[in-house]
């Protein structure tokens, strides 16, 4: 029996395709993630999406791009991440992203300020949005 942890949680998520295991095209993908990276592994992420290569190269291509230098600094791209994260529920990016925020610099005290901001944000939307308020002349 699997456990909670596995992979899937008895959905249709196809199996990660390891490095050992790769075509030629999908090695060259997870060669420039590692590249890029400095790092000597794959995270499941685009292992999983390797199953369908057009996919993987996008997927990564656009991750790279959005991601790489830009006008807002590593931290700063890695904490918006993880607060979009955190309000889609998804377990698996705030993993990853927090991971890597940690690894650009973010202090557990920049951690509890974003996950307050994140909460007073979730809320206040909820209400603006039941609410219906008109937006203010100023703001626009």
């Amino acid at each position: 029996m699997s456990s909670p942890e596995s992979a899937g949680h008895g959905s249709a998520t196809q199996a990660p395709i390891e490095y050992a295991d790769a075509s030629p095209e999908v090695r060259a993908v997870y060669d420039d993630i590692m590249a890029t990276r400095k790092s000597d592994w794959v995270n499941n992420y685009w292992k999983v999406l390797a199953n369908h290569p057009p996919t993987l190269r996008r997927m990564w291509a656009n991750s790279k791009e959005v991601m790489g230098p830009g006008a807002l600094d590593p931290l700063t791209k890695e904490l918006i991440y993880l607060a979009v994260s955190v309000t889609n529920a998804c377990r698996y990016c705030i993993a990853s992203h927090g991971a890597a925020a940690r690894n650009k610099g973010m202090t557990p005290e920049q951690h509890a300020e974003l996950v307050a901001i994140i909460g007073l944000a979730n809320e206040t939307n909820a209400q603006a949005f039941a609410l219906d308020l008109q937006i203010d002349d100023k703001f626009r």
